[in-house]
Formats: structure tokens, sequence, C-alpha cells
């Protein structure tokens, strides 16, 4: 069933993690020898757990342009295998240091530091060599295109930066600026929910009015998403939220919330959101699905 056919988003949603879930779990057999503990742990992470929102977004912005089902999980997949590998090593001890992730033990915890540091490694591997098999697009061009971008907003001037950026900013705790903070985080949350946004475009050929709506639709959306990850953080539990609440106040780490206040910030997510809908109207009803993912972004709780 075309994740088009559905009208109301989290059936929609489900729908898109289950069927990413088992491009995902093809792409990922078992491992044989003595590799078979890294894959082991490279499964751990990245089947089987969180709501598949950026893979959502490439299926949703792929029915725009009326791309196919396979290039659509893989390019989804691929995605997901890079989001896996991050929060692998966002929770290891010289990073976040965090032992929960998606409501059981951080892979460092369930393995050792050296595997899931491996299996961080491999998981971003394995999203290249998806992108640039020729099952993801015939057009070489456009595999090309994925890898460039997905290479941009992973690398230093995107995810990674972002996460640089991040571990500076405990060490400058309040002195941080709201704009310092918004960069930040276009890097490090806003960068792959961009790309997530924009792949379907791609593998689409869409026009660059098309692209740009999309982008400008991205942007908007990865910044009320990381607003309400701040609210999340002090308003959460650890059993909505899968991992440790309360860690950036702790760490006197500047964010959203402990600049604007709980109030401000949350007024802005609001109207991040409905902004980043706005920028849906030149595809029409198509982007209704788009529409109401900002919503959730804004009302979710985990």
């Amino acid at each position: 069933m075309p994740l088009s056919s559905f009208r109301a988003f989290e059936p929609a949603l489900a729908h898109a993690a289950q069927s990413v879930e088992r491009t995902m779990d093809h792409l990922l057999p078992l491992g044989e020898g003595g590799e078979a503990r890294v894959v082991e742990a490279m499964r751990y992470s990245s089947l089987g757990g969180g709501k598949r929102l950026r893979a959502f977004f490439v299926l949703a912005g792929a029915t725009l342009f009326k791309v196919a089902a396979l290039p659509s999980t893989r390019t989804a997949s691929a995605i997901e295998f890079v989001h896996a590998y991050s929060l692998i090593h966002d929770d290891l001890p010289a990073m976040d240091d965090d032992d929960l992730r998606r409501g059981k033990p951080s892979c460092h915890k369930q393995f050792d530091e050296a595997t899931a540091i491996l299996a961080g490694d491999a998981l971003q591997a394995l999203a290249f060599e998806v992108l640039a098999h020729e099952d993801t697009h015939g057009d070489p061009a456009v595999r090309v295109a994925l890898v460039s971008e997905l290479a941009k907003a992973v690398g230093a001037h995107g995810m990674v930066g972002g996460q640089m950026l991040d571990l500076l900013a405990e060490k400058e705790g309040a002195d941080m600026s709201i704009g310092a903070i918004t960069h930040l985080q276009r890097l490090k949350t806003g960068a792959l929910i961009s790309f997530s946004c924009m792949a379907g475009a791609i593998l689409g050929k869409a026009s660059e009015p098309m692209r740009a709506a999309l982008s400008a639709y991205a942007h908007d959306l990865g910044l009320a998403f990381q607003i309400v990850d701040d609210l999340l953080d002090i308003e959460g539990t650890a059993q909505e939220l899968g991992k440790t609440p309360g860690k950036d106040q702790a760490a006197g780490k500047a964010t959203f919330v402990s600049i604007l206040g709980k109030e401000r910030a949350r007024a802005q997510a609001d109207h991040l959101a409905r902004q980043a809908a706005q920028h849906l109207d030149p595809f029409g009803e198509a982007a209704d699905l788009l529409r109401q993912a900002a919503k959730f972004v804004v009302a979710r709780r985990a």
C-alpha cells in the first residue's frame, strides 16, 4: 500500500516505519565469522525501535514526485542507518554518556565501547553503500547527488560539526547566545532532517522551486523539533523518552528552553511548525501528511 493512500498521519507513520524496518532488516543480514558481533550490535541499535520520523519524511516527500517504493525505502533506510550510528556515538562516555536509548541499554552498555564505535562506523558506511547501489536509482547522477548531499548533512559542516558545538556548549553553558544555539541545532539535528525532507525531491528530479519549498519546510521543522526536544528533556520521563531526561539542565548546558523559558520556547516551536506547513502550499492537498507531521513534531511526548 503506497503512503499516498493514507489520509491520517499516525497510521501513515506506522506504515512507513514498518516498510522501512523490513528494508533495513533485509539490508543488514546476520553476520558470520568474526564480524558477527559487530553486525549484531548494528542490528541491536538500528532495528526494532524509534518512530522512524526521518524515514517518514523521505517516503512522504517521495510521494509528491511519484517515486517508486524501492528507491524510497532504500533511501529512507540509509538515513535511518546514519541516525542509528549518530545515536550510538552520541551515547558514548566521551560524548553525552548515556546508558539508555529507546528504552533499552545503549549500545556500549549492551556490548562494549569498542564494539559500539565500530558498529556506528559500519552503519555509516552501510548507508553510503545503500545509496550508491543501482537499486536505489537507475540514474547514476541521482545516486551521486544522494551520496553528496548526505555526506554534507552528516559531516563537519552538518551533524558532526553540530555535535562538536554541542560538546563545547557544555563548557560555555549560559554564555551561549540564542543565535549560537540555533546554529548548533541546525547542524546537529536540522541537517539530517533537512536531507530527509529533500531526498524525495532528489529521487524524483524535482524542479528547483519545489526543492526550495521543501527546504524551507525542513528548515523550520528542524528547529521546531529541537525546541520540543529541549522541552521534553525537562518535562519528559525516562519511560516516555526511552532515554535519561534532565541531562542538559544538570550539565548547565544552554538550550532554547534555558534562554527563552518554557512558555516562549513552546510558542516559538508552535510558530515554526505553522510556518513550516505554509511552505508546502505549492503542493496543495498532496502534502497534507507533511503538514500533519509538523503538528505531530510539536505535540509529541517522546
